[in-house]
């Protein structure tokens, strides 16, 4: 589908797709969210891996990017752990790399890691001192320390403490809440929005900022690819969404992700998308339930 037939066959919004090679043909590269979009943290889409294995066959580039608050490592044993092939992308880029790249820029400090210990792999190979709160110099934020029982509630008192100390945070994962099976999981994004609220300081990293758009360009040797021929996928409108619109480029959203039961997963359910979009301020060019060929 050319792109001066979009306004024509929008409607006056976004495109409801059933296949995504229906669109597949106007770009040469994507950025492509994965928790939501290639698995939703139990086991991967057969249909999206397929999907972006066709598109890179026919000659496409896929960087995958994620909120994941880990180096690209560790996010690809995870994908490998969930059977996804590693033809279904070049390159992964996490703001777990782009959190490591600001650590480095206080190598020698001391820091609070507000977080779980399966996220200290960002940690390794600098000499920071990882110590409490009220001894720290800034704060690395990648989640709930439990976030299968925990809500950003439980931590006003500290994130207060951290506050009249005036610490500034990197949020390792802009993301609010991401999808685990059924039930949607509480991630470093609604800490560092409750203590930005507060008056905190707080560096995000990923989407939807500029530089991790910017890295996986470059991971793909890509930076004088037409951002006319880009295009970004995710089932966040807060982050892949507004990550695009940003970004200026096409965004194609995926409905069966995180916003699912507030705003419906079907084409019965453009109206309320379409509310949900303007209240974002985005304009995706396409929607699916499911990333699918």
């Amino acid at each position: 589908m050319a792109k001066d037939e979009r306004s024509a066959t929008a409607s006056g919004g976004f495109i409801w797709l059933d296949h995504f090679a229906d669109i597949a043909g106007d770009y040469d590269l994507l950025f492509c969210d994965i928790w939501g979009v290639v698995h939703n943290g139990v086991r991967a889409w057969e249909g999206a891996c397929d999907a972006l294995v066709r598109f890179r066959a026919d000659g496409g580039k896929v960087a995958l990017v994620t909120n994941a608050p880990r180096p690209a490592a560790a996010v690809r044993a995870m994908l490998d752990r969930l059977a996804v092939p590693t033809g279904a992308y070049d390159t992964i880029v996490t703001s777990g790399d782009l959190t490591r790249a600001e650590i480095g820029r206080h190598d020698g400090a001391s820091v609070f890691h507000l977080g779980p210990g399966r996220d200290l792999s960002l940690f390794e190979g600098f000499s920071v001192r990882r110590v409490e709160a009220a001894d720290a110099e800034f704060i690395v934020n990648t989640g709930l320390f439990d976030d299968e029982n925990e809500t950003p509630e439980d931590y006003r008192e500290l994130l207060s403490q951290c506050r009249a100390r005036d610490l500034p945070m990197v949020c390792a994962n802009p993301d609010i809440v991401v999808e685990r099976g059924d039930r949607l999981i509480h991630c470093a994004g609604a800490l560092a929005e409750l203590y930005q609220d507060m008056g905190g300081q707080v560096l995000w990293a990923g989407k939807p900022h500029a530089p991790v758009y910017d890295r996986a360009l470059e991971m793909l040797n890509a930076g004088d690819t037409s951002r006319a021929r880009m295009l970004a996928i995710g089932d966040s409108i807060r982050t892949d969404m507004t990550g695009a619109a940003r970004y200026d480029i096409d965004g194609l959203f995926i409905a069966g992700g995180i916003h699912g039961s507030e705003i419906g997963r079907g084409a019965n359910d453009r109206a309320p998308m379409e509310a949900a979009f303007g209240a974002a301020g985005v304009s995706p060019r396409a929607v699916m339930s499911l990333l699918v060929w």
